[in-house]
């Protein structure tokens, strides 16, 4: 998810309007803090301790607090759409009659039920039939175009250095667990995992008719074929380098190099058509032309029945969707499944998520929420250009393109400007299988369309209604959907302290990511370019190697180690964003003047309000997983880890040599 010597009248006068002393209270949680703790021990737990210990975490969930457990509440809103439309009448193929219809069709469980495996028979049988490479890669290829993933991991995306266009992409893929190391990690969680999931497979084939010591047997030779395409598969933490991971070749070539796949017959059998491809991983691929001869086609059939049976339990009866959650729970440590509702809540947000947008924003969105955050955008572009400008390593001719990206950046807030059409989408009360087979054809359609076109600089890639934000480097853009301009990141009635300290830190998190180690090496139009002076980007590297260092020696979880590598752009942002955001802060009224809120400091209120945001409570499955495979630090870290680099925190709070966080200012990371 990035200073400035003038903010523009639009916000003093912004900040004298709100200035109202009896419209502040109520925004920090006094009874959630944990007086017992020094600030400089832990301000995450300072902050946010006492309501850890009370909070409990719903036997369906598998967290609860801020950040992503926000879109928890945030789906009853959604929920109270859905049961409106779904019990109307609407005009057939208008977004209502869509959107209540599909989730009408997914509640309608005495159908699904007693449909069985039934509606994913069509698919086995054209397995069955599969007897050589040709017939097995034809048959991936019409899965590709029902919107279903095997061993090609196809899409449509910007070319990274041609950002203007979109060409296709092929990445590494042919894996069931979260990650390649989940293979061959030999501790006892990742053994109890992998057992899980063998577990999980057998119990797919028996429920499709196989005896348990086939199903057992069916189970082996799936994970064998996994195992040995994971080898091939690069590390999360290798994915993480931009230029590693394009490799744009002819189509001609690969034919030649990788002729068990067949480039150009998959190529026209899924519609695409291209002379050249980037192949993210070219490892992967390699390994698998080759497993398509060594592995028979037999062994290759099972795993591919598998591939289908995992795709699709969740739509069928409520045998195989227990069997999926018997699985994801070891993962997530989620004890029970959620209700019904919320699962088809997050299905028609998944599968039609701007046909249920545009309800959404209708019945919820402020639109005085978006200008007023727009004000904050532009001031924290302004505050990062001061910041860039005063940097005292990098040379004048860096800045200068530094702050050009930076003032090239997009912002996009609330909710598209040019809604999503899903006119080609057939969608039936009775037929639930049916409508996410439409819905997944019409999908990978939408994004074939793209292939060699320009790139629409309109589109948005998450839904109004999601409380996330994120950047995105090809398109050189910001976006804050409608989800996460609300408390505890932003609210109308807050004093400046909260709204900078929560939705301000996050608006400078994203429009750090512009210029963390991977967005630093796309140029102001979103190209893999170099921009930097050697010697620039070299002090550059040297900064960011200290703040992997850094989160690498944190733990959570006893011994568990974040992984600095894995979260280096998450953290540069993190750092940056709180850096970002005080500097905007202290040039509005509040944050010049010394005004105490609660009994705090609006210094203190800023900082109080980061912890607030990252207030977050999991289970331990879930973290364990969440440190193996998510390129964020875990909560505590994003609070801890910042602020312990950062003077002005220091100062509010009296943190001193002996606190457990504090860090001599020598060995203070700072970056931007």
């Amino acid at each position: 998810m990035k200073k400035v010597f003038y903010l523009g009248a639009a916000l003093v006068v912004l900040s004298a309007w709100i200035y109202k002393d009896d419209h502040r209270k109520g925004f920090v949680d006094v009874a959630g803090i944990d007086t017992s703790i020094k600030p400089g021990d832990d301000f995450f737990r300072f902050v946010n301790g006492r309501w850890n210990d009370t909070a409990k975490i719903a036997s369906d969930q598998s967290g609860v607090g801020s950040y992503s457990f926000m879109n928890i509440p945030q789906k009853q809103l959604l929920q109270n759409i859905l049961d409106s439309v779904s019990k109307t009448k609407n005009t057939m193929g208008s977004v209502e009659q869509k959107v209540g219809d599909f989730y009408a069709s997914g509640m309608d469980l005495a159908t699904i039920n007693k449909r069985g495996y039934q509606p994913v028979k069509p698919t086995l049988i054209r397995i069955d039939a599969i007897n050589d490479v040709p017939s097995l890669m034809k048959f991936v290829a019409a899965e590709l175009k029902a919107g279903n993933r095997s061993i090609i991991g196809f899409g449509i995306s910007p070319d990274n250095k041609n950002s203007s266009i979109n060409i296709a992409h092929v990445a590494q893929t042919g894996i069931g667990l979260p990650e390649r190391d989940y293979y061959f990690k030999t501790d006892s969680s990742t053994i109890g995992i992998q057992q899980a999931y063998k577990k999980y497979i057998s119990t797919l084939f028996q429920l499709t008719g196989s005896n348990a010591a086939a199903a057992n047997k069916n189970a082996d030779i799936t994970y064998d074929i996994e195992k040995q395409n994971a080898a091939s598969h690069k590390t999360n933490i290798e994915r993480r380098d931009v230029k590693a991971n394009y490799h744009k070749l002819a189509v001609a070539a690969i034919n030649q190099t990788q002729p068990n796949i067949g480039w150009s017959a998959l190529l026209a059998n899924i519609g695409a058509t291209t002379d050249s491809i980037d192949v993210a991983q070219p490892a992967y691929y390699d390994n698998l032309n080759g497993l398509l001869k060594s592995v028979s086609i037999n062994d290759w059939k099972i795993y591919l029945k598998a591939n289908t049976l995992k795709d699709y339990s969740v739509l069928l009866s409520e045998p195989f969707v227990n069997a999926a959650f018997e699985f994801n729970k070891v993962l997530s440590g989620q004890a029970t499944q959620k209700p019904r509702r919320q699962i088809m809540t997050d299905n028609v947000d998944g599968y039609l998520g701007q046909a249920l947008g545009q309800l959404y924003v209708k019945r919820y969105f402020n639109e005085d929420s978006k200008k007023r955050v727009l004000v904050l955008v532009n001031n924290l572009q302004k505050a990062f250009e001061n910041r860039i400008n005063h940097l005292d390593w990098m040379s004048d001719s860096t800045k200068r393109k530094a702050v050009e990206k930076l003032y090239a950046i997009t912002k996009k807030l609330g909710y598209p400007d040019k809604w999503r059409n899903y006119d080609q989408v057939q969608v039936s009360k009775d037929k639930y299988f049916e409508n996410i087979l439409s819905i997944k054809r019409n999908g990978y359609a939408y994004q074939l369309a793209k292939l060699n076109k320009p790139v629409d600089k309109t589109e948005w890639s998450t839904t109004p209604s999601t409380v996330t934000a994120y950047y995105s480097p090809s398109s050189n853009e910001v976006v804050f959907p409608a989800g996460i301009l609300q408390f505890p990141y932003f609210d109308f009635a807050a004093d400046d302290a909260i709204n900078y300290g929560g939705i301000g830190m996050v608006i400078g998190h994203e429009m750090t990511h512009a210029f963390d180690d991977q967005g630093a090496q796309f140029d102001k139009d979103g190209n893999v370019k170099n921009w930097w002076t050697m010697e620039d980007y070299k002090k550059f590297n040297e900064k960011t190697k200290q703040l992997s260092d850094l989160y690498s020696s944190f733990t959570v979880l006893g011994d568990v180690h974040v992984k600095g590598p894995l979260t280096l752009g998450e953290n540069t942002a993190d750092n940056g964003g709180i850096a970002m955001a005080y500097d905007a802060f202290k040039l509005t009224e509040q944050g010049k003047g010394n005004v105490k809120i609660d009994g705090f400091t609006p210094d203190q209120r800023f900082f109080l309000s980061i912890a607030r945001i990252w207030r977050v409570k999991t289970r331990d499955a879930f973290l364990r997983t969440y440190v193996n495979t998510n390129p964020h630090s875990p909560a505590m870290w994003r609070v801890n880890g910042p602020l312990m680099n950062f003077q002005p925190f220091y100062q509010a709070f009296n943190v001193q040599p002996g606190d457990k966080n504090y860090k001599p200012e020598d060995q203070r990371v700072k970056i931007w």
